[in-house]
């Protein structure tokens, strides 16, 4: 994707009339949805052959479901977003969602000019989770840790990138991090970038959830 090219999006919905809403939502906004798929399966295959952006993925659908289709979707090329959808907000479908590496969360209720922007946030490498739900989700985490919890081995982190990572998961912006460090935004960029190489992260959604396994961040922290 060019600074120029709108950005691509494959649509996977199990329902036909979510994705049409959907590709006249994404179409009228200049962004270029490069296919379809129903069920998660023809997802993956789809974002194989078609090597979309951003792909927005239903939770549930027959043959494969959408925590596997992601997983797979990244596990294939972790340059891809996923944004999950679903119907209702359950905290095990986001927890799950994001564990296999989507990038975002929404309802499929959600306004028109909100599903634009949240591709927007995605294709850009940041995370799309609302905040109340970050909390619980991160907490989730904190509480849950997986087995290689740890940070990659051999990682040390010097404390100014300690001091972003935990600003990260407190969901804090580019400018945010900088006007709290008295650091300048493509500085904070610079910083963010070799983070996400560092840890071996895919997104900033990723580094937060680094963060709470780790222990760097815990649920109550006011840091930042």
């Amino acid at each position: 994707m060019t600074a120029s090219a709108p950005t691509r999006v494959l649509l996977v919905d199990d329902q036909e009339l979510v994705r049409v809403g959907f590709r006249l939502i994404l179409e009228r906004a200049g962004l270029r949805v490069v296919g379809e798929a129903g069920d998660g399966a023809a997802g993956v295959a789809a974002a194989a052959e078609l090597d979309p952006d951003v792909v927005l993925m239903d939770i549930r659908m027959p043959v494969m479901d959408g925590i596997e289709a992601t997983r797979r979707i990244l596990e294939d090329d972790a340059s891809r977003r996923v944004l999950a959808l679903t119907t209702f907000d359950l905290d095990d479908v986001v927890f799950a969602a994001v564990r296999a590496g989507a990038s975002g969360f929404l309802l499929k209720d959600v306004p028109p000019a909100d599903l634009v922007h949240a591709v927007g946030v995605v294709a850009r490498g940041e995370a799309m989770l609302a905040p109340t739900l970050t909390a619980r989700l991160l907490e989730r985490f904190a509480s849950a840790p997986s087995p290689d919890s740890a940070l990659p081995p051999g990682v040390e982190l010097t404390d100014r990138e300690v001091e972003i990572v935990r600003l990260v998961a407190r969901g804090r912006s580019n400018a945010e991090i900088g006007s709290t460090l008295f650091l300048s935004e493509s500085t904070v960029k610079t910083y963010v970038s070799r983070l996400l190489s560092k840890l071996g992260a895919h997104d900033r959604v990723q580094i937060a959830i680094l963060a709470y396994e780790s222990g760097l961040v815990r649920p109550g922290d006011r840091t930042g």
